[in-house]
């Protein structure tokens, strides 16, 4: 499908669209203003306890206001659907940002095909923007407010230098913060996340790339001083520039000049035997080369997303989905909300399809939920072919106890998946990785979902935190918080966050335990295993489909508190190295 900017195949059509939703919103609005004024968070409600307000007054006068001004917008709204909904058969299912860019070095990875090594970050969090008056179902108000904050916090994240500290003896010492210990902290926010902080120095090679540094620490509670190496280039990183280019090979590594601080102690498995480097983190993964949110379904909050993040990412893919009715087969029902997903790929997108999910039922039928796959441009090898990489998001079924509807949607992931790759692959270029992620609405140790958990979908992707179907490793992270506590003291903030998500008694209060199976009582966790929770978001990769030449490794796996009161989802990424034998390198 070719990718042009505007999802309709002229102006004229795009502008009868805009028409017509412009005389919907409105309507829209106060209908969504009026459910909102007699919802409110849990947040809210404490505000209440601690202050004075004549709030059922509020919630009398504005219900009577916006029931008014909702009857006496509906039938200009219903002007606009006559000539919104026709249109709706020849939209493309996403609207694409692509950022200009006057060389082909800044859109693309230089420098890997050299030594045939590289590394790509991937990260994927669930935001739950939905309408105001919907998100406060899941006790999140303040939609447009959020996906603000969220733009922000991810921007800060993503854009800093990428650091790695050890430490001799992790088990001792615990995970060391890189906010509350080497970074500089803001008040947080009303919505209980840091506000934008200053961000730190940049690293930078010689060449001008940014590079990562891994700094060692002997021991508990001692950090390598390097204020003077900051000092003497301060005013040279007081407004560091978003990068683009963020794969670098070890030689680049090896010209390095470092003028940083180390960001935070990497914790490996807790000493436990695993080879999965992982952390919890209150930043989002430095340098993600590519971002898939779910949940994105508010217009307003998709585009404040894209204008937050495309100064780092180039190209940007939103308003994924389809609405109203398609043809039998393509969907299942009439959809009031696309798909909400929400894709920022740093590369270059050559190709792109979406897929709508047709079992849909209950009200998740309301929504376009679907599997959206690109192929994205990483740059040429040595021998001038194209690099490429796949990459798939999704948004699964969420009802519980309906796993035969999530078998049958991974089902067609794994067929669509193939449809696609089978069709935008080329025999001249050089596959270097293919991921899946999503908010998948199932773990791998709730009793309800043993369907899914054997599903064949896992015997093609590998999932970091999985030691077999129902088994997790000893280190995985429920990442479903408990939505009635969002805004309690041990969750609020990326910190407490982070110090309750590394602390097994504390995960039990504030993450989603398992689904016990219909008429059977739950036993969890089993004798000498810890208590993990509802982990549902996922970073899947799979090395059968990339170069024969070229194998993977897992650098870290990244548990992020950084949206903490922001969304009741964890986000979680994931950075692969990518090593190119002498064959596949050109060499």
């Amino acid at each position: 499908m070719a990718l042009r900017v505007s999802p309709f195949p002229n102006g004229f059509v795009a502008g009868v669209h805009a028409v017509g939703w412009a005389l919907i919103l409105p309507c829209f609005w106060f209908l969504d203003r009026l459910i909102a004024v007699c919802m409110s968070t849990t947040q809210e409600r404490t505000q209440r306890l601690e202050q004075c307000h004549l709030h059922p007054l509020k919630v009398f006068f504005g219900s009577v206001v916006f029931f008014l001004l909702f009857l006496i917008s509906a039938p200009f709204a219903f002007l606009g659907f006559l000539l919104w909904a026709p249109l709706q058969a020849c939209r493309r299912p996403f609207a694409y940002h692509r950022k200009a860019s006057s060389s082909l070095e800044k859109e693309t990875n230089q420098g890997f095909e050299l030594s045939g090594k590289a590394s790509f970050g991937f990260a994927t969090a669930n935001l739950c923007l939905l309408p105001d008056s919907l998100a406060r179902f899941n006790n999140l108000g303040h939609t447009q407010q959020r996906a603000t904050a969220i733009g922000q916090h991810i921007v800060q994240g993503v854009s800093r230098p990428h650091i790695r500290v050890f430490v001799d003896s992790p088990s001792s010492c615990g995970t060391l913060s890189p906010s509350s210990s080497l970074l500089p902290t803001a008040n947080p926010s009303v919505y209980g996340a840091t506000e934008s902080q200053a961000h730190p120095p940049v690293i930078e090679s010689l060449d001008g790339n940014s590079v990562e540094e891994e700094v060692t620490v002997p021991s508990c509670g001692h950090v390598p001083d390097t204020s003077c190496n900051d000092s003497e280039d301060s005013s040279a990183s007081e407004t560091p520039t978003p990068l683009i280019n963020t794969n670098h090979t070890s030689n680049q590594q090896e010209r390095a000049v470092h003028k940083g601080t180390p960001r935070a102690l990497h914790s490996r498995g807790m000493g436990q035997g695993d080879d999965v480097p992982w952390e919890v983190s209150s930043l989002f993964p430095a340098n993600v080369d590519i971002l898939c949110l779910a949940e994105v379904f508010d217009k307003r909050a998709a585009k404040k997303l894209k204008d937050a993040l495309r100064p780092l990412f180039g190209h940007i893919l939103y308003d994924v989905g389809i609405y109203a009715c398609h043809p039998p087969g393509c969907c299942s029902s009439f959809k009031f909300f696309n798909s909400g997903l929400f894709l920022a790929s740093r590369f270059p997108v050559l190709e792109a399809k979406y897929h709508c999910f047709p079992n849909g039922r209950g009200e998740d039928a309301l929504a376009a939920k679907g599997l959206l796959s690109v192929k994205v441009l990483i740059g040429q090898d040595q021998k001038r072919k194209e690099v490429v990489g796949f990459f798939n998001c999704t948004h699964l079924h969420a009802p519980e106890g309906e796993g035969e509807i999530r078998c049958e949607q991974l089902n067609m992931i794994t067929q669509w998946i193939g449809e696609f790759q089978a069709v935008s692959k080329r025999p001249e270029e050089v596959v270097v990785f293919d991921v899946l992620c999503g908010d998948f609405n199932f773990d791998n140790c709730s009793p309800d979902d043993g369907m899914e958990q054997k599903h064949a979908l896992f015997e093609l992707y590998s999932d970091p935190c999985r030691a077999g179907p129902g088994k997790e490793k000893s280190w995985a992270i429920g990442t479903l918080l408990e939505q009635p506590t969002l805004y309690e003291e041990h969750v609020r903030t990326p910190e407490n966050l982070q110090r309750t998500l590394e602390q097994e008694e504390l995960r039990k209060q504030f993450i989603s335990p398992p689904v016990p199976a219909v008429g059977c009582p739950l036993a969890y966790p089993d004798l000498g295993h810890p208590w993990v929770g509802r982990r549902i978001d996922y970073v899947l990769y799979r090395e059968s489909s990339i170069a024969e030449h070229c194998r993977t490794e897992i650098e870290e796996f990244t548990y992020v508190t950084q949206l903490a009161g922001l969304t009741d989802h964890i986000p979680v990424g994931l950075r692969l190295n990518v090593i190119m034998d002498s064959e596949c390198a050109g060499e």
